[in-house]
């Protein structure tokens, strides 16, 4: 009897797969546009129109121990009602970027740093006076840098950070807005007879404590919250007076592209004094800090690309 003994040789390739999912991009282009028209309408009314455009893109690198989220949010909007020019109703755009790093992947803390910054793109008035604006691009800009630690399980959706010392330095590249000492610069320095000596701080500096919270989650199906909010205090000028910054955004979605949004905006800064017109003619007066509010209400179209 013959037996006949066979082997088999396996050969074994090793392929190395690179990993593409640490990198993730997100662009989101808005436009909202609202429309009301009058004819022989008993209760009376004015013809208007407006429109707000938004982008917000973002780039988030997370990978192990490490993370990367960077943003980009900007908004303008436009108003335009009948017998009356145009006017803004919405300025924003914001660069914000965070770099964390973490022990192990057991915790959930981070040894953060993030920047932030904002400022708006075109010169803002107190309607219908539009002779003295009373802010423009850089006027004010405002830079956030800092370092701390942040907590986020799942920090896409949910984050506390919190910075014991971070800068923050307020620019009034205006120089009339300078020379008046809006939004905290220094002010200018005038003689007896009125004479400008010294012109107004084009920048003011700070050193404080930043805490800040962000929140995304679906309530219901298609309705979806945001909730960003922030404290800064600081350390030399004025400890114990605290900026508060706290927006909240529902976003109900229609379908894939149709989207009506309801928000809300409310910040405090102790030193964005409130000028309000007296009785003479081209003479202001100070009040003094005060709550600025923002309500948003629109539906529009909204595409990712």
């Amino acid at each position: 009897m013959c037996f006949i003994k066979v082997t088999t040789a396996q050969i074994v390739t090793k392929v190395k797969v690179v990993d593409t999912t640490a990198w993730k991009q997100a662009n989101k282009l808005g436009v909202d546009i609202n429309e009301v028209t009058f004819v022989n309408w008993n209760a009376g009314g004015a013809n208007s129109i407006s429109a707000l455009l938004a982008i917000q893109s973002s780039l988030r690198y997370k990978k192990n121990n490490l993370i990367w989220f960077n943003e980009l949010r900007t908004r303008y909007g436009v108003n335009k009602q009948e017998n009356q020019r145009l006017r803004k109703t919405e300025d924003e755009l914001e660069l914000i970027s965070t770099l964390g790093f973490r022990k192990d992947t057991l915790t959930n803390w981070y040894f953060s740093g993030r920047f932030n910054f904002k400022t708006q793109y075109t010169n803002g008035f107190n309607y219908p006076n539009r002779d003295n604006s009373i802010s423009s691009f850089m006027t004010p800009g405002y830079l956030f840098l800092g370092g701390g630690a942040e907590y986020g399980k799942n920090i896409e959706k949910l984050s506390f950070y919190m910075s014991p010392l971070t800068f923050k330095a307020t620019f009034v590249l205006d120089q009339d807005l300078a020379d008046d000492g809006s939004f905290g610069v220094e002010p200018a320095v005038y003689d007896a007879l009125g004479n400008k000596i010294k012109d107004g701080e084009n920048t003011r500096t700070e050193m404080g404590i930043l805490l800040t919270n962000s929140y995304e989650t679906e309530v219901l199906e298609n309705i979806y919250i945001k909730n960003r909010l922030s404290f800064y205090t600081d350390y030399l000028n004025s400890f114990g007076n605290i900026d508060v910054d706290w927006e909240v955004v529902f976003d109900f979605k229609v379908n894939d592209f149709v989207k009506a949004t309801l928000g809300s905006h409310l910040k405090y800064d102790n030193d964005i004094k409130i000028i309000e017109e007296t009785e003479v003619e081209d003479e202001f007066v100070e009040k003094g800090a005060s709550i600025q509010w923002k309500q948003l209400l629109g539906i529009g179209v909204v595409v990712d690309f």
